[in-house]
């Protein structure tokens, strides 16, 4: 049996060891406050470069430094997020290109607002950030086509400053088959996992200490990560396949061998993923067709299409005949998550500004009405902490530790 330390409080609720008086200091560090971290906001490719997607300002988007402020959310992973394409020369390099700018674009935003937020490129940079009473910006990539089929890119995106990999996204790639593979071009899953490409990058990401995120794999591909990495590994955004039967969810099998490895779960506030409704997801995909042909597109543009006012009308007649997952929907998963691997190896993540949001957690505002959420099931102060960050923070150390990174 572990003693615990007597601090042990204070570590549980603000990630590291500190004098139970000391909890209190700083304007953001608060009891009633435990360290929140999202480990899933995505950005446009715009993203500081137009006015409208400056997040000093106030902005369309879901997450922006005031949303983040007003709401609590102290910490966030900012995503660097290309679609798959081509496996081909030109595809790979269009994939690095796309992801340079989002790397310069989250750069762009530190450099802009260093008194607001700050880079973190370890667990203790996120609890020193807080109690200067500044927000953190952490860096997660999410389809590991960015890299360009070249391992050498895993050192330099580490060097930016990323430390999740999440190694594929909807259709397969030169790493490992998808949860979602593109049936366009009839790929199938058949129990095909990892690629030797794929096995390659876990071991690399290992070495440096970039935690392995398996969000978007496929069950396969979920089990040789299992079986590959020397360290615990994440899924940055999923939720439970027993009470939404999604193939982006997770089974109780998989999370329990997540949980076995010492992994964490970051159960995502996605519509789809936390409540089956068909005849909204009809409806969304109707809207999405017509306004992109309105606009003399082919095919809809999250970026370009979702902030014209057709868009946002269309939407408000959406969410009133088909309303919104709720954030009981999502509870319900954390829920289930935390019975079936833990409460040590479940977290949370919202996808905000890639689809993420749900009634009662729109944006980052209203960060404060998952704490009470939570509250109102019956999770101690102690496990909202570990749900919120604790668990996360202490996976990311371990897997540094296991890379020889003292943190």
């Amino acid at each position: 049996m572990n003693r615990l330390p007597r601090n042990w409080l204070c570590r549980v609720m603000f990630g590291f060891a500190l004098p139970l008086c000391a909890c209190a200091q700083g304007s953001r560090v608060r009891a009633d406050h435990p360290l929140t971290l999202d480990t899933h906001v995505d950005i446009p490719f715009g993203y500081m470069r137009e006015p409208r997607f400056d997040v000093g300002t106030d902005t369309p988007l879901k997450v922006d430094l005031g949303k983040m402020e007003r709401g609590g959310l102290d910490a966030a992973f900012f995503i660097v997020f290309v679609d798959q394409g081509p496996l081909t020369a030109d595809g790979y390099a269009q994939a690095v290109a796309q992801a340079e700018k989002k790397y310069s674009a989250i750069e762009l935003m530190l450099q802009r607002y260093p008194q607001r937020i700050g880079l973190a490129s370890t667990p203790q940079q996120v609890i020193a950030n807080r109690a200067r009473g500044k927000l953190s910006a952490v860096i997660g990539i999410e389809n590991a086509y960015s890299l360009g089929h070249d391992l050498k890119r895993i050192d330099a995106a580490y060097a930016r400053g990323a430390r999740y990999l999440g190694i594929v996204h909807v259709g397969n790639n030169d790493l490992c088959t998808s949860s979602l593979p593109n049936v366009e071009l009839h790929e199938t899953n058949n129990a095909v996992g990892m690629s030797a490409f794929g096995r390659a990058a876990v071991k690399r990401a290992n070495e440096l200490g970039m935690m392995i995120d398996i969000s978007h794999a496929s069950d396969a591909c979920v089990r040789d990560a299992l079986a590959l990495s020397t360290a615990p590994i994440i899924a940055s955004h999923s939720s439970a396949r027993a009470l939404v039967n999604h193939p982006r969810n997770l089974p109780d099998e998989l999370l329990r061998a997540i949980a076995a490895k010492g992994g964490v779960i970051q159960v995502v506030a996605y519509k789809e993923f936390v409540k089956t409704d068909s005849g909204r997801e009809a409806a969304e995909k109707a809207l999405q067709k017509a306004v992109a042909a309105a606009a003399g597109d082919q095919e809809f543009d999250s970026e370009k299409h979702e902030f014209l006012p057709q868009y946002a009308a269309g939407m408000r007649a959406i969410d009133e005949k088909y309303p919104l997952a709720t954030l009981d929907d999502f509870l319900d998963h954390v829920q289930h998550v935390a019975k079936i691997a833990g409460i040590r190896h479940v977290g949370i993540a919202s996808d905000f500004d890639g689809g993420g949001g749900i009634t009662g957690w729109l944006d980052a505002s209203a960060t404060r009405n998952v704490t009470a959420g939570l509250k109102r099931r019956g999770f101690s102060d102690t496990d909202i902490a570990l749900i919120w960050s604790g668990n996360l923070l202490r996976v990311w150390r371990e897997v540094a530790a296991a890379a020889g990174h003292a943190q």
